[in-house]
């Protein structure tokens, strides 16, 4: 009874309502998913949705939680607007981990200690640089080669992860730590400096505000940006206006490594303080679900990153005090992506009521006589 019309142009209240219409429909659907598992529905959705803000401790873990999303989504949303496909960022934010941890290890192992700025500066650069090279490889691929940078960046994933593992099990392991695949805990002047006294929160928070409004800029008051996305939604006319698409690839591939390796650099020398084998617990991938959620845009992105921060940090505790699986936070995640993809068709399209078959006979058969009578 109901049909798809197609819109003169695209809707902008649907626009702005189609994540809201979808996280609401998320949180139904999760309500009756908690129901068939046995659980009050009720007090299931208020772990998920209420415990991560009900304090100032709460609310600086959801925050810390949502640095490494919004950062790493900053840089994807970059390169899917220039129609370059980086899956790999789990990668790149590893190599970024493993670059700045790496130098702040050897600040420790060395015995050298810089101011706090000096030292943040450091590491961040060095996790920026990580980042970047990782991501280059699958420039340089895409770029000498042709090669699918959606394969080449995912499969790069397992190799950084392998690094990793060789490195914590082997050169950088700590010889005090018990046997451990770790490295030492970073000296105190290493760390990121706190933002607020008694939580873990630092000024990674502002480093990810800085990121939003300088991609902004970059995105939407930036020449630079103009061609990077004219190139992504209409080839043939940006290499019609001389646009270069080598430059365009290099430019998001780049910068999306450099956001995801910042990203790492911020997660082991802010809450972690050392490098192990679960540095990451798929944040590369969460990301690329923030930078769709959030419309692909900087200020979508830090909200949408907060909205997945609460549901990461939902599901722990919802493992922990009411006995759900560990896979409900990826089935959050998964039924959001679905449901605003689903929503976001309303966007250029709007639903009719479809008349019934014989209503629409009748309307037919009334209309062909006077469709054959023609004027002299």
């Amino acid at each position: 009874m109901l049909r798809l019309e197609a819109r003169a142009q695209a809707s902008r209240a649907m626009t702005l309502a189609s994540p809201l219409i979808a996280l609401a429909l998320t949180a139904a659907l999760a309500a009756l998913l908690f129901a068939a598992l046995g659980k009050d529905p009720v007090r299931a959705l208020a772990v998920f949705f209420v415990e991560p803000l009900a304090g100032m401790r709460q609310a600086t873990e959801l925050l810390l939680k949502a640095t490494p999303l919004v950062v790493i989504a900053l840089g994807l949303a970059v390169c899917y607007r220039a129609n370059v496909w980086n899956i790999g960022a789990e990668g790149q934010f590893l190599l970024g981990a493993l670059a700045g941890g790496g130098i702040a290890l050897w600040l420790t192992n060395a015995g050298i200690v810089l101011p706090r700025a000096a030292s943040a500066a450091l590491v961040l650069g060095a996790g920026v640089a990580g980042g970047m090279a990782w991501a280059a490889v699958v420039a340089l691929l895409r770029d000498r080669l042709a090669a699918n940078e959606i394969l080449v960046s995912l499969m790069l994933v397992y190799v950084a992860q392998q690094l990793v593992n060789w490195l914590v099990f082997g050169p950088w392991k700590d010889p005090q730590g018990f046997n451990f695949p770790q490295t030492r805990t970073f000296d105190a002047s290493t760390w990121l400096p706190p933002l607020a006294a008694g939580t873990r929160l630092n000024i990674g928070v502002l480093v990810a505000l800085a990121a939003a409004a300088l991609a902004w800029l970059f995105l939407f008051r930036s020449f630079r940006g103009f061609q990077l996305q004219v190139g992504g939604l209409a080839p043939a006319a940006a290499r019609y206006a001389g646009f270069s698409a080598r430059a365009s690839l290099w430019t998001a591939l780049l910068a999306s490594g450099g956001l995801a390796g910042l990203a790492g650099a911020i997660e082991v020398a802010g809450p972690l303080r050392q490098i192990t084998p679960h540095i990451s617990t798929g944040l590369g991938f969460t990301a690329i679900i923030v930078a769709f959620v959030g419309r692909l845009h900087p200020l979508g992105i830090v909200a949408a990153g907060v909205l997945l921060s609460m549901m990461l940090i939902g599901g722990e505790l919802g493992q922990s005090r009411l006995g759900l699986p560990n896979a409900i936070s990826g089935v959050f995640q998964g039924l959001l992506l679905v449901l605003l993809l689903a929503c976001d068709t309303l966007i250029h399209y709007r639903l009719r009521l479809r008349p019934p078959r014989r209503a629409r006979a009748r309307d037919d058969m009334n209309a062909g006589p006077r469709a054959s009578v023609t004027r002299p």
